[in-house]
């Protein structure tokens, strides 16, 4: 597949994203547009179903919606809160962790460039490019399962890592389409092209996809 119908694919997704839930992250991001909550919401996707996600940032933000007020609570008060996200325990720390270095090294800010933001303890470039995009607005390609499967199987890309599959989004794809990706292919991921056995048949982009790796479909 060439970036041409990559694109392509991607503009028939667009119109098919309004049938579809958007992943939870996004919908906080659109409610609030504070990068400090797009961050420990995303912390808490990791591993996690995106309806307990919601649940679980939902609990967590009436406590605390700033790492100042996060801070004042326990380690064991997040974790309890937070459950049952995946590995809520060693989340609880991170996120700690992480405000305590938000408010000692950037008055409690967090910061807009990738370097700085995969420095912290628990943050990888899915997360930072996450923030980035929905937090800062800044054109980012976040790479997260779905968008490294998906793009492989269209053919798009031929790559093992997200961390391949993102540096191959960023050299054949324009930079003012990065920040969409991420929806549409976790979007589609989560409903049509899921992993166990894609929906082939309910497919929009059908027609366009080399079907990579599929061995077993619907």
């Amino acid at each position: 597949m060439t970036a041409k119908t990559y694109l392509e694919a991607l503009d028939i997704l667009a119109l098919e994203y309004p049938k579809w839930n958007a992943p939870i992250v996004t919908l906080i991001a659109t409610q609030s547009r504070d990068p400090f909550l797009v961050l420990i919401s995303t912390i808490l996707s990791l591993r996690t179903k995106d309806e307990t996600t919601a649940k679980a940032s939902e609990r967590l933000f009436s406590l605390a919606k700033t790492p100042f007020e996060m801070v004042k609570l326990s380690e064991e008060t997040i974790a309890q809160t937070i459950y049952p996200v995946g590995f809520y325990r060693d989340k609880a720390k991170r996120i700690l962790e992480i405000c305590a270095r938000l408010i000692a090294e950037f008055d409690a800010r967090v910061p807009s460039d990738i370097d700085t933001l995969i420095s912290f303890n628990g943050v990888g470039r899915k997360t930072a490019n996450l923030v980035l995009s929905l937090g800062f607005n800044l054109p980012a390609v976040c790479v997260d399962t779905h968008v490294h499967r998906i793009s492989n199987i269209l053919g798009f890309a031929r790559t093992k890592t997200p961390e391949e599959t993102e540096q191959t989004i960023r050299k054949k794809i324009p930079i003012d389409r990065w920040s969409g990706i991420n929806d549409l292919l976790v979007a589609f991921g989560q409903t049509i092209c899921k992993s166990v056995s894609p929906i082939c048949s309910r497919c929009p982009i059908a027609r366009l996809c080399e079907r990579r790796g599929v061995t077993r479909s619907r």
